[in-house]
């Protein structure tokens, strides 16, 4: 009898998940990419505020690794008409860019002749 219950709460939680998922996804509010959710609440912000969002709602900003991850970003950027944070900085050498953790980018996308140093990046 327990095991029921518990597999009916179950159930009525992915049920409510799905249905947030769907209003969140129809308000331009979240997208997906390769098992990843990418969201937004849709307010300018400083970097740094961004980053405090993003922990603070359990997720951290976002790294593009691949295309898709890319293409999940840039539906903010245009949906919004607004640029984008990314989990990305400069290295200690100039022109190149590292994750926020120190480590390699393995996946770049920039447009010709960019990054330009000119910190619009």
């Amino acid at each position: 009898m327990v095991d029921n219950e518990v597999e009916d709460v179950i159930r009525q939680i992915e049920r409510r998940i799905s249905r947030l998922e769907g209003v969140l996804h129809l308000e331009k509010m979240i997208t997906e990419s390769g098992g990843k959710i990418f969201a937004t609440n849709g307010k300018r912000a400083d970097f740094h505020a961004t980053m405090k969002k993003c922990k603070e709602a359990g997720g951290s900003i976002a790294t593009p690794r691949n295309p898709g991850e890319n293409d999940a970003i840039l539906y903010f950027v245009k949906s919004f008409n607004a640029y984008a944070y990314l989990g990305i900085k400069e290295s200690l050498i100039p022109s190149k860019f590292q994750f926020l953790d120190g480590t390699q980018l393995t996946y770049t996308n920039w447009y010709l002749h960019e990054p330009s140093g000119k910190g619009e990046e």
